[in-house]
This record gives C-alpha cells, structure tokens and sequence, in this order.
C-alpha cells in the first residue's frame, strides 16, 4: 500500500503550463534512497498510472507506453531533489503527479502536483499604483494692514 510522506517533501501544489512546451516538476527527499517512483492520477482517466522509476545510479524503467522522448529523470549530485521532465505537453498530459520512494518494503508517497495544461498562458496580473497628482506649490499671500502710527 501507499503512506504518508514521511521521507518526501517540498513538491510545489500546482503547476501552469502550455500545450507543446515541456515543464519540470521537482520532488525533494528529505532521507537517502535507492531510486524515486513517478505516478500520475488522471482525473479525465480515473486511473493512477505508472511512469517511471529512476534508481540512484542513474537507471530508469519505465511503464506500460511510456517513452523516454516525453518523460525524463533528473537528479541531483546529493540525490536529494529529483525531477520529472515532461516534454511536448499535450491536455491529455493533465493530472496530478507523485513522485514516491520504497523504505522498508513500504511505498511512501508525495503530496503530488497537480498539471494543467493550457493553449495560452495568461498574463501576470498588472500592478497599478494610485495615480500621483503632483501640486504646484502654492504661495501663501499674507494681507498686511497699514497701521497707523498717532500719537
């Protein structure tokens, strides 16, 4: 079975990206392994897919109609932060992805990231700022009365 992410952290929760570009999703490991699982939950689907294992050394084994031109692994020195590379995104790449790590017989599971594709990015919010009247100085004019001197 899967439990909880007590040796995965810090997988960001969504993901933005456009149709025909690629995108990186990254999974830090919080202890040493032997090699990271990567699955993907489609939503569209309703299954939770297989993509590929990356062992330590460098190997990777992929799933049933996986290929190695659309899904790759990278990995730090440290092998603490693996990646998954995703090329070419097509909508039917959507869905949440896990990235997942075997300890002691047990499968340990991330929090997942969920992708979505879209044709068209949209665009960062502006941000306006108050418009600053600028006021010219005004002069103060003071009325000074003639005082007259009797006496």
């Amino acid at each position: 079975g899967f439990y909880a992410n007590l040796f995965l952290s810090k997988t960001p929760g969504h993901i933005l990206a456009q149709t025909n570009h690629k995108t990186e999703i990254p999974c830090e490991l919080k202890k040493e392994h032997v090699g990271v699982y990567w699955f993907r939950w489609s939503e569209e689907r309703q299954n939770f897919e297989f993509l590929v294992y990356s062992s330590s050394s460098g190997r990777a084994v992929y799933g049933a109609n996986i290929t190695q031109d659309k899904f790759g692994v990278h990995g730090t020195n440290f092998h603490t932060t693996h990646s998954l590379h995703i090329s070419n995104l097509q909508p039917s790449d959507r869905g949440t992805y896990y990235c997942s790590m075997s300890q002691s017989f047990q499968l340990f599971l991330g929090s997942g990231t969920r992708l979505s594709v879209v044709d068209v990015l949209p665009l960062p919010p502006k941000t306006t700022q108050a418009p600053v009247y600028k006021k010219k100085p005004t002069q103060c004019v003071t009325k000074n009365k003639a005082v007259d001197k009797k006496g």
